[in-house]
């Protein structure tokens, strides 16, 4: 299966490799990759020192092949790596109306996915279509939040969802995201949990969006329904952020509108037979990716290093799975696949956290091994 953009020869993107002796930054163009590891020794680097549109020059180290996501044609030591290194990994929330009445769901059946349905049903005639067509901020939104509030429909996830805040949080620890091909995880102790299938916006240092990749922010819907304090458990664990398989920069042949109009498709095939194929469409978003970047990159927080921004997801399967009117849940096993056209296709196989590879290279692993190769001299001071 061809897992990179449908339009190839028309991309530039950047990844990440690792050809048996550690990470290398790499540029892709009609399927010739370049190491740009004399110029700069991560990703975050690359995008901190060319601007964009500027050639990136390096040697070439092979031509990939569409079919071989594992060693990419590049040889058996070659793996591919997540696209990003240096930068904060963030991720916005509760930007679709879909997504707001799940978040709204879990917090009433206090995470209970029994409950959901029923809940489901009512919230759908209370502020179903209310909640697409309203832009947050508004007049018409703070109109609706009064209603709600006075008839003890309010909720904080309505709150992010209309009001003139954004969700921001800290999805994962640098360098902790797995790539495709890796496995991604959910806890064993979990048993409401799905898929965040997400378009990443990818910022320079300056907050500059220069590019996008694909995302599955992985989600413990039980535990975030218990309780909001709870996002960093129900976010937050080993192998629960996967990213990749590139970064496509943003050029005269993909700019910011072809994320605001870009199609996900989700595909998961369980070892049980289970199948679930679903589309989402970011025109459904209700707030612009700029105004998502500007409440993350502002007078009040800078990222030197750069930052990745999962933008939300208009995913919210409930598909019943293991019984009548108990929706979805991961299963071991499960394959996951995001596909976007423009974008490529992520895949992962479902894991639980405390069987996922162990997470083994930090920021100081990553450093010594750049210095022992002597990337961290001369130009790259």
């Amino acid at each position: 299966m061809n897992w990179l953009p449908d339009d190839l020869h028309a991309a530039t993107l950047l990844g990440r490799v690792d050809l048996g002796d550690g990470p290398l930054p790499v540029l892709v163009r009609n399927g010739r990759m370049f190491d740009l590891s004399a110029t700069a020794p991560t990703t975050a680097d690359v995008l901190n020192r060319a601007e964009p549109g500027t050639a990136v020059a390096g040697d070439e180290v092979g031509r990939i092949d569409p079919d071989d996501a594992r060693t990419l044609g590049l040889g058996e030591r070659a793996t591919l790596l997540p696209p990003v290194d240096l930068q904060c990994i963030k991720a916005a929330g509760v930007t679709f109306a879909r997504s707001a009445i799940e978040r709204v769901i879990e917090e009433r059946a206090r995470g209970d996915a029994s409950l959901a349905e029923r809940i489901r049903t009512a919230l759908a005639r209370r502020i179903g279509a209310d909640l697409a067509n309203i832009r947050p901020g508004s007049a018409a939104a703070q109109a609706l939040k009064s209603a709600l509030i006075e008839d003890g429909s309010w909720s904080q996830y309505l709150e992010v969802a209309i009001g003139p805040d954004a969700e921001v949080f800290t999805k994962a620890p640098v360098l902790s995201a797995v790539g495709h091909g890796q496995p991604i995880g959910v806890r064993a102790d979990s048993l409401w949990s799905n898929s965040e299938p997400e378009v990443v916006l990818v910022c320079d240092g300056r907050g500059r969006p220069r590019g996008a990749t694909l995302g599955n922010d992985m989600n413990l819907r039980d535990f975030e329904g218990r309780s909001a304090l709870l996002l960093g458990k129900a976010k937050d664990n080993n192998a629960s952020c996967a990213l990749g398989p590139f970064i496509r920069l943003f050029d005269d042949a993909f700019t910011m509108d072809d994320v605001r109009t870009a199609t996900l498709r989700l595909r998961i095939e369980g070892t049980d037979g289970f199948a679930l194929d679903e589309r989402g469409d970011l025109t459904a978003i209700s707030r612009d990716p700029l105004d998502l970047v500007a409440q993350v990159y502002n007078p009040d927080h800078r990222y030197p290093d750069g930052f990745v921004l999962f933008l939300g997801t208009p995913f919210a399967p409930v598909q019943d799975r293991d019984a009548p009117g108990m929706g979805f849940t991961h299963h071991v096993g499960d394959r996951v696949r995001i596909t976007s056209s423009r974008l490529g296709t992520l895949e992962n196989r479902v894991v639980h956290c405390a069987s996922a590879p162990a997470w083994q290279r930090g920021v100081s692993a990553l450093m010594h091994n750049l210095a022992r190769r002597g990337l961290l001299g001369g130009s790259h001071s």
